[in-house]
């Protein structure tokens, strides 16, 4: 009998684990973009494609991506100067994320800078600025 309520706590506290990350996914979401573009965009996916990135900081950078996103949306930058002070805040997560491609035997290298660099300005012209695109990344350390 013992085991038995024993099994059954432990498939309650599963199921309730289970209940507990559905309801606290990330809010912000790749779907929640309302231009049409970006809502299906691959983001990173030069990144995505190539073995040398580990995954799941790929994952990390497409959230800063879809994150900045929905941040133009909700503030309409009515300029440049506006658009770069979000492009600029996005780059700087980038920055922060070297640290952890180094220590998965990886780093934001070339075809990374590259591949982040058009999405930036993908993003960029979907929102129908004409921007530069070594300015939306400027303050980059990579």
């Amino acid at each position: 009998m013992r085991h038995l309520l024993s099994l059954f706590a432990i498939v309650v506290l599963a199921s309730c684990n289970s209940n507990v990350s559905n309801n606290h996914q990330h809010p912000m979401m790749q779907r929640d973009i309302k231009n049409e573009k970006l809502k299906s965009y691959s983001f990173l996916k030069c990144m995505y494609d190539d073995a040398y990135f580990p995954k799941f900081l790929v994952d990390q950078g497409k959230s800063i991506l879809v994150e900045l996103c929905l941040e133009i949306e909700a503030t309409h930058p009515k300029n440049l100067d506006e658009l770069y002070k979000l492009t600029h805040a996005s780059t700087e997560k980038f920055n922060d994320l070297e640290d952890e491609f180094l220590k998965n035997d990886s780093e934001i290298e070339t075809a990374a800078r590259e591949c982040i660099a058009e999405n930036f300005e993908f993003i960029a012209a979907s929102y129908e600025y004409h921007a530069d695109t070594e300015e939306l990344i400027a303050p980059r350390n990579w």
